[in-house]
C-alpha cells in the first residue's frame, strides 16, 4: 500500500473516532444534574474536628430519564463530583403522560412513603425537596405529591424512584387485564 492511501486510511480512522467522541460528549451535555443534599459530618480526633460530607444527587435529561448517585469525600465540590458519576451510571428510563405521570401510585423506601397523583397541565409540580428534584430532573411539569412518612431525603428519593416505577401507560394495563380474562375490557 503507497504512503499517500495509508495517510488517506488513518485519516478516515481518526475522523470516525472524533466523530464519536463529539457524539458521546453532546449526550453528556444534555444531562442536568441538581444536589437534593449535602451532610456534614465530624470526626473528633486528637487535634480537633475532621469534616467529611456527603451528596444527594439526581441527574437526567428532563425526558423520562434520571439516575440517582450518592457521595462522600472530604470536601463538598468532590463529594459533588462522585455523585453525579455515580448518578449517571445508574440511569433510568421512566413511563411519562406528556407532561405528568400516568396514574396515581404509593412508592416506598424503608421509611419514606410518597404519594404522586397525576394533574392537570397548568397545575405545576406540587412537591417538595427530594420529590421535587426528582419529578424536575425528570421532565414532568404537572403532578400532584404527598410525602409521607420519613423525612429522610435519601428515603424520600428513592420512595419517588419506587413510584415512578409502578408506572404504566394504559394500552400496557389494558393488554395485561385482558390477557388476565377481566370481563370489562372483552367488551
Amino acid at each position: 500500500m503507497s504512503d499517500s492511501r495509508k495517510q488517506e486510511k488513518g485519516a478516515g480512522t481518526f475522523r470516525k473516532r472524533r466523530d464519536v467522541a463529539v457524539s458521546q460528549r453532546s449526550d453528556r451535555e444534555e444531562l442536568k444534574e441538581k444536589v437534593v443534599h449535602i451532610n456534614r459530618c465530624a470526626k473528633v480526633v486528637k487535634g480537633g474536628r475532621r469534616f467529611g460530607f456527603s451528596a444527594l444527587v439526581v441527574v437526567g435529561d428532563q425526558r423520562g430519564r434520571m439516575g440517582v448517585g450518592y457521595g462522600k469525600a472530604k470536601e463538598v465540590p468532590e463529594a459533588i463530583k462522585k455523585g453525579t458519576e455515580r448518578a449517571k451510571k445508574n440511569i433510568m428510563s421512566f413511563q411519562l403522560k406528556d407532561t405528568t405521570v400516568p396514574h396515581m401510585a404509593i412508592g416506598v423506601s424503608d421509611g419514606g412513603r410518597v404519594l404522586l397523583r397525576p394533574a392537570a397541565p397548568g397545575t405545576g409540580v406540587i412537591a417538595g425537596g427530594g420529590v421535587r428534584a426528582v419529578l424536575e430532573i425528570l421532565g414532568v411539569k404537572d403532578v400532584l405529591t404527598k410525602s409521607m412518612g420519613s423525612k429522610n431525603q435519601f428515603s424520600i428519593v428513592n420512595a419517588t424512584i419506587d413510584a415512578l416505577r409502578k408506572m404504566r401507560p394504559y394500552g400496557i394495563v389494558k393488554q395485561m387485564r385482558m390477557a388476565a380474562g377481566d370481563e370489562l375490557y372483552n367488551l
